[in-house]
């Protein structure tokens, strides 16, 4: 690879870690937010569903972008106007209206670099004819784990929450400004498949295998969603964590997440994929059963780094069997799967927010009870992770054979 290739390399890693430091900045803050907007918690609860809803509209939109100007334009925008947003959350004061605009605001910029940063992975792996995909979400995991360990330092010190934001967020804007030059431009991402290719490709590419393995990718996002969003707040309001403690949760999952990452793929080859995702499901259910029964907020951070161990690996792992029954090549059977990542980050929010409010003294407890019963589905799909290789039809089979197969793009969360 040139010079060129590794600027778009080096870039496209900064883009990731922004994009982590930020998040985690904002949803470790979350107790402190609903203190400060004296929010109820079913007002909160729709808050933060707001986010994944909004995202998903940023991330439809900026694809539309895609083609006419690529994905490199749209990242330059989105991600400085991601970290400005945090700090216009900080500002809202106690202003309800200006936290809901400032909040829909950060879930379209969201959304809008989650697609632009992925689609810059893709060209990237395109180029350097590999899979790399692990280790820009490892950056990612890596930069929210510094991000809620300043959110922890910060509490620890009292600072407002708009101090605390806006230094991240000034981390943020200098190194998307400083690398964001170097992305890829449209001419050199390549034009992807057309639209009538991927039309035939989608009659080609089978739904049940998609649907099995989609189920398992949704419990472990929903799962994800819910310790993401409220782990912070379970530690404040319901095991006596302090401000500065509250954050440790999420540090504790993220830093889990990236050890089970980084030895996912050597067991996935020694072992296969069905053993490594049932041993990812019971790992991961007795964390969350951990984080349910904890009687205080250092066993449920423990509990959380355990549930972090074991459904981390399911989301690879699904996009790996995807891949295998696409016969196209065209990354159709990837993209289908990746939809259950939204479904599972809208259900994971949406669930814990109607739960909640049914117990007065344990609501996050028993709200958490719902994601540890469901990743049992894990163990009922495991099976799907083996699914037998569709293969493409031979010459002469039909105007769908005609479809070109290319190198599948795998794609990670």
């Amino acid at each position: 690879m040139d010079a060129r290739d590794r600027r778009a390399r080096a870039s496209t890693y900064t883009a990731f870690a922004v994009q982590g430091l930020c998040f985690a900045s904002l949803v470790t803050q979350v107790p402190r937010l609903q203190d400060a907007h004296r929010l109820s918690d079913a007002t909160l609860s729709l808050v933060l569903l707001m986010v994944p809803l909004v995202a998903g509209v940023g991330s439809v939109a900026s694809g539309a972008l895609f083609r006419r100007i690529g994905s490199g334009p749209v990242l330059r925008v989105s991600q400085p106007a991601v970290a400005l947003t945090i700090v216009l959350i900080g500002l809202t004061g106690d202003n309800d209206p200006a936290l809901y605009g400032a909040v829909a605001l950060f879930g379209l910029f969201v959304g809008a670099v989650d697609a632009s940063m992925n689609a810059q992975a893709v060209a990237v792996e395109r180029r350097y004819g590999m899979s790399l995909i692990t280790g820009f979400y490892a950056v990612w995991s890596v930069a929210g784990i510094l991000g809620g360990l300043w959110a922890s330092l910060g509490n620890g010190l009292d600072l407002p929450l708009a101090a605390g934001f806006g230094i991240a967020a000034a981390v943020g804007v200098t190194a998307s400004l400083a690398t964001g030059h170097r992305l890829y431009r449209r001419a050199e991402e390549g034009d992807g498949p057309s639209a009538e290719e991927l039309k035939a490709a989608g009659r080609r590419v089978p739904w049940r295998p998609i649907l099995v393995v989609g189920a398992a990718m949704a419990v472990a996002y929903l799962a994800d969603s819910a310790i993401s969003s409220y782990g912070a707040k379970y530690l404040d309001d319901e095991l006596g964590g302090s401000d500065w403690v509250a954050p440790l949760g999420y540090v504790a999952y993220q830093v889990a997440m990236v050890i089970s990452r980084a030895v996912a793929d050597l067991a996935v080859r020694r072992s296969g994929a069905v053993p490594v995702v049932r041993l990812g499901g019971a790992v991961g259910l007795a964390g969350m059963i951990g984080v349910v029964a904890a009687p205080n907020a250092p066993v449920a951070i423990a509990a959380f780094a355990v549930a972090g161990l074991g459904l981390s690996v399911i989301a690879p792992v699904s996009f790996t069997a995807a891949g295998r029954v696409d016969p196209t090549g065209l990354g159709v059977a990837v993209a289908r799967v990746n939809i259950f990542n939204y479904v599972g980050f809208v259900l994971g929010a949406a669930v814990v927010g109607a739960v909640e409010p049914l117990s007065a003294d344990h609501g996050l407890r028993l709200a958490f009870t719902v994601p540890t019963i469901l990743v049992l589905v894990v163990f009922a799909t495991a099976k799907g992770f083996a699914p037998a290789p569709v293969r493409a039809p031979g010459p002469g089979a039909g105007p769908d054979a005609a479809v070109p197969r290319r190198p599948a793009e795998p794609t990670a969360t």
